[in-house]
């Protein structure tokens, strides 16, 4: 667990104890505490939230070659490459690309990472997500412990898209949203893989 996770347990640790202090205080007619529990949980969480934002919009996007590892606990996504898919029937000037994603369990038993999402973004803000019905295994998929797979997912892109990039991430309905500094966390800008397209 990095030092910014551990930071977060503390902060939500000793917000848990607060509520239940103040509760109790609130039950003994104390006001007086109750008012400087209260505030003490608010400055705490503005601090914490602020420096969070400061984190998110002051940090690079973080760039990841193909071939390098993205970890998102004891899952690995390795890009390997992109390729267009032909032969299927679209007519209005989009492709169709499929990116090889290694998807790797390093713990010792089976797991998922069943948050995860993939999308495409260009040099112009564009954003394509995946594409259902064309896909075999997915990003989603269970892997037994120390054992990968190959998953490929499809997307229907412009077809002057240049300069893409992949996007994965958990979204924002789990804890790394407020992990100071990860590339999930509020307002930052997602870690990207360039495609070299």
């Amino acid at each position: 667990m990095r030092l910014t996770e551990l930071l977060l347990v503390g902060v939500v640790s000793w917000t848990a104890l607060g509520v239940m202090g103040i509760g109790l205080s609130q039950l003994r007619s104390e006001r007086q505490r109750v008012r400087r529990g209260l505030l003490s949980l608010f400055v705490v969480w503005v601090v914490y939230l602020s420096v969070l934002l400061g984190v998110s919009l002051g940090q690079r996007q973080k760039i990841v070659a193909l071939g390098q590892p993205q970890c998102f606990g004891g899952m690995c996504y390795t890009v390997i490459g992109v390729e267009e898919v032909r032969g299927f029937l679209i007519r209005d000037g989009r492709l169709l690309l499929r990116v090889a994603v290694r998807v790797a369990n390093q713990g010792e038993s089976a797991q998922s990472e069943s948050l995860m999402k993939a999308y495409l973004v260009d040099e112009q803000g564009r954003r394509w997500e995946e594409s259902t019905g064309v896909n075999g295994v997915g990003l989603t998929a269970k892997i037994a412990g120390g054992d990968s797979v190959m998953s490929e997912p499809v997307f229907k892109v412009a077809g002057d898209a240049t300069g893409l990039r992949l996007i994965l991430t958990q979204g924002w309905k789990q804890p790394g949203v407020l992990v100071i500094g990860d590339s999930d966390s509020l307002l930052h800008r997602r870690t990207a893989v360039v495609l070299g397209r």
